[in-house]
């Protein structure tokens, strides 16, 4: 079944003379509980399609439906509310406030969503336990590494219990090992909770952690298919 849909969808960028396709008619589906790797070169428009796809960007024709709701009808208020409510996102610089514990960070969604605070200091902890990070919870971004301040990240975007996780760039500021644990994280999450994880990614070792990769080039989709080496993995550890 998917949870996420789109018809037509493109974007364009008017700046002065210049005018940028950035998307040129995608149409696509996402099902629910896939983890899904966007990929392609530097300006191909992965970074474009997410945040339109999430309702971050206003698209310039075509639709998007998120669980049977079309987000491109929504008025601002409406698309910041549904994506409170139903999405969680995980970026490449973190986007931590320096000022807050761990905890703090995790809860201050909540906190903003109108949870009492004792079930939003209860909820942050027990995510952080999920990541790893029980024994770091009252340290500031400043004091963890940077793996620990992406589990955190992902704690935060886990908070509302979102039924899909948006990614950019996740492992990007991240070396090889770290970048393969927060990876490792995420699939762990995906199959444990069920959540759909829409990954960009330039990391070929990203993309095969994943169910399908979604190949992109001057704005459009070239191919999208299953994962060979992921699938077999999984068959594998069945057998």
């Amino acid at each position: 079944m998917s949870i996420i849909r789109c018809e037509e969808v493109t974007k364009t960028y008017v700046t002065g003379d210049i005018t940028v396709e950035a998307l040129k008619g995608i149409t696509m589906e996402i099902d629910k509980g896939e983890m899904v790797a966007i990929m392609g070169p530097s300006g191909c428009g992965k970074t474009t399609l997410l945040n339109c796809l999430s309702g971050i960007d206003d698209v310039t024709s075509g639709k998007i439906y998120i669980e049977d709701q079309e987000i491109t009808s929504m008025n601002d208020n409406s698309k910041t509310n549904f994506r409170a409510r139903r999405m969680g996102f995980i970026f490449q610089f973190y986007n931590l406030l320096p000022v807050l514990t761990a905890t703090e960070n995790v809860e201050l969604p909540l906190l903003i969503a109108g949870t009492a605070q004792q079930e939003a200091r209860s909820r942050a902890l027990e995510l952080l336990r999920t990541v790893g990070l029980s024994q770091r919870a009252d340290l500031r971004p400043n004091a963890l590494s940077g793996g620990e301040r992406q589990r955190v990240t992902i704690a935060r975007a886990l908070s509302n219990t979102p039924a899909i996780v948006w990614a950019d760039e996740p492992t990007g500021d991240l070396d090889v090992r770290t970048s393969e644990e927060v990876v490792s994280l995420m699939r762990r999450l995906n199959r444990e909770n069920g959540q759909t994880f829409i990954i960009v990614t330039h990391d070929p070792e990203v993309g095969a952690k994943c169910d399908r990769i979604i190949h992109m080039r001057d704005g459009n989709i070239v191919t999208t298919n299953g994962n060979v080496d992921h699938i077999a993995d999984e068959i594998n550890q069945l057998g």
